[in-house]
């Protein structure tokens, strides 16, 4: 092979990642000489303005996206370098598009699939190089930071899109549409024997045949191959308590993640994540390794894969009752035959207390609880559609972006609807992602005769991207819009009073409207310490009092129609 075609892996000491000025460059040379292969191009730009890029490899020289989804062929979807300091999937990807081109053999192997592939996401954290950021992080020599130039984590921005990353990946992911998607990453926590390990698409949220083809096909394949290949995987080790002694937990990868976002397009999502304890050419090795086992997977089941994802488009369609809040079931646990350490707990150096270690020496394997079950916690009625006023328009175009078929009213009407009136909400303490999260949500359900007006836009759920509609405007749904803050401005009152006149008008308001002086002796009872602040006091009054109430305060504006 010639010295231009080795990666900056391969041409090191094996513990070496690309930057991304060399990664860019070796992709744009493979192009060059194997134009028949491989299509390189940008596909936008980051945050600091650089470019951001993405590659497709056709065995047979089909590039153009409408004709390969016009004809059915399979897409897998390979996105690395979201986190930056976790490139082992960066430097496999570019070994994995160089096999392809060079060696025939691996390229007819592809047949009718088609390899779709972003060489690195997080173009921004890859350029803040170091070797520091990783606090236990066994190579490489250097490494990106997690964070992009706004330090946002891009793997907890899917849905809000606060980054011109996502918006991108938004796009890119809905206009392609793969059946599979592999988003490398490598992880911290407990020590362990295994290199890899597996997080996947929740296989109950993702329902219908394709979670249980998931669970109980794909799944044991993969293990049982990675295991051929000589690197054993276990699932995402996620303890329910300090260590895996006691049983692991199957990681709910709601849709701020790639896997749950992916989810919501019906598309089967994959996180493999390399032990950061383990030197990095064991994890790139492995990583390579998970990477052609499930893109060999999807070559051979590519038409059941497609004739599952579409069976679960045309039931959205047709669904009357959403599941958008899950929980484990802890009453279910399934087992798992695991390999660990043993647990020592002694008293630490630092402080009083006893801090926990693994003891290499002393490995054992058993079966332990697997709790890889969930319930849905909160299911909501479909309405037949939504309406989303148009001054809400950052939401607009979050559900453009995803496909979601909306049209514009054209003319005032009025119909009946569905709205949530917003109890109250419990935000978490802190910054999240550069949003008060909404952690507790609590909704009254109302219905009321609405005139829709021109402009705003309609959203039927008779469509295949219904559950992206529906997960993202419940305000109930893991990663609802109004969760991550979008709404925040109905949470306010936007009049007030001056206490020195409001207290006579809140005595003839108690009079003049009896529910109004129920509720406020309800609240008396139920807060005797705070009769004696007069702050307190009127504003109870002043916020549930009819006289002069503000329509829109606490109104969850989009409509469900019913």
């Amino acid at each position: 092979m010639q010295a231009t075609m080795r990666t900056t892996y391969e041409l090191g000491n094996q513990n070496q990642t690309t930057t991304w000025q060399e990664c860019i460059a070796f992709y744009q040379e493979l192009t060059a000489r194997f134009p028949q292969v491989l299509r390189f191009e940008q596909i936008g730009l980051s945050d600091a303005g650089v470019p951001i890029h993405a590659g497709v490899v056709s065995a047979d020289g089909v590039f153009d996206r409408a004709r390969i989804k016009g004809e059915g062929r399979p897409v897998f979807f390979n996105n690395n370098g979201i986190h930056p300091g976790e490139p082992e999937g960066v430097d496999a990807c570019m070994a994995l598009v160089r096999d392809l081109c060079v060696d025939p053999a691996r390229l007819a192997a592809l047949g009718r699939t088609v390899f779709l592939f972003i060489p690195i996401y997080n173009v921004d954290g890859s350029l803040n190089r170091a070797d520091t950021s990783r606090v236990n992080q066994d190579g490489p020599e250097q490494f990106g930071f997690r964070g992009n130039s706004r330090h946002l984590d891009l793997n907890r921005d899917f849905i809000k899109c606060d980054s011109l990353n996502a918006q991108v990946f938004n796009r890119l992911l809905t206009d392609w549409d793969p059946d599979v998607m592999v988003d490398t990453h490598t992880s911290n926590g407990a020590d362990y024997p295994y290199t890899m390990t597996l997080i996947h698409t929740q296989a109950d949220k993702l329902g219908g045949e394709l979670g249980p083809f998931l669970r109980n096909t794909m799944l044991p394949h993969i293990f049982a191959e990675m295991e051929r290949a000589g690197w054993p995987t276990c699932p995402y080790v996620n303890p329910v308590k300090d260590s895996p002694d006691h049983g692991i937990a199957e990681f709910l990868e709601v849709p701020r993640f790639s896997t749950g976002y992916a989810a919501l397009h019906h598309v089967i999502g994959f996180m493999p994540e390399t032990h950061m304890l383990k030197p990095f050419a064991d994890r790139y090795a492995s990583m390579r390794a998970l990477v052609d086992v499930t893109l060999a997977f999807t070559v051979a089941h590519g038409a059941e894969i497609a004739r599952l994802r579409a069976a679960e488009k045309e039931h959205a369609k047709h669904t009357t009752h959403w599941p958008v809040s899950w929980k484990m079931d802890e009453s279910n646990p399934s087992t798992f035959r695991f390999k660990g350490y043993a647990a020592k707990y002694t008293p630490s150096v630092l402080g009083d207390y006893q801090r926990l270690s693994y003891e290499r020496g002393e490995p054992w394997e058993r079966d332990i609880a697997y709790y890889n079950n969930f319930v849905a916690d909160v299911v909501v009625r479909a309405p037949s559609a939504y309406v989303v006023p148009q001054a809400w328009r950052e939401v607009i175009e979050r559900l453009q972006w995803n496909g979601v078929e909306m049209s514009r009213i054209e003319a005032p009407r009025t119909v009946r609807a569905r709205y949530y009136h917003i109890v109250s909400v419990g935000s978490r303490a802190g910054a999240y992602e550069g949003h008060m999260f909404h952690d507790e949500v609590e909704l009254e359900a109302r219905s009321a005769g609405v005139e829709l007006q021109t402009g705003d836009y309609y959203i039927p759920l008779k469509q295949a991207n219904a559950r992206y509609a529906v997960e993202t405007l419940e305000p109930q749904a893991h990663d609802s819009f109004f969760r991550w803050g979008f709404f925040n401005s109905v949470l306010e009152k936007k009049e007030a009073f001056s206490d020195y006149v409001f207290e006579d008008l809140a005595s003839e308001l108690l009079r003049d409207e009896p529910e109004l002086a129920v509720a406020f002796a309800r609240w008396k009872l139920d807060n005797p310490a705070l009769v004696g602040d007069q702050d307190k006091v009127l504003h109870f009054i002043f916020e549930h009092c009819q006289r002069h109430a503000e329509p829109e305060w606490r109104r969850y504006p989009v409509l469900s129609i019913v």
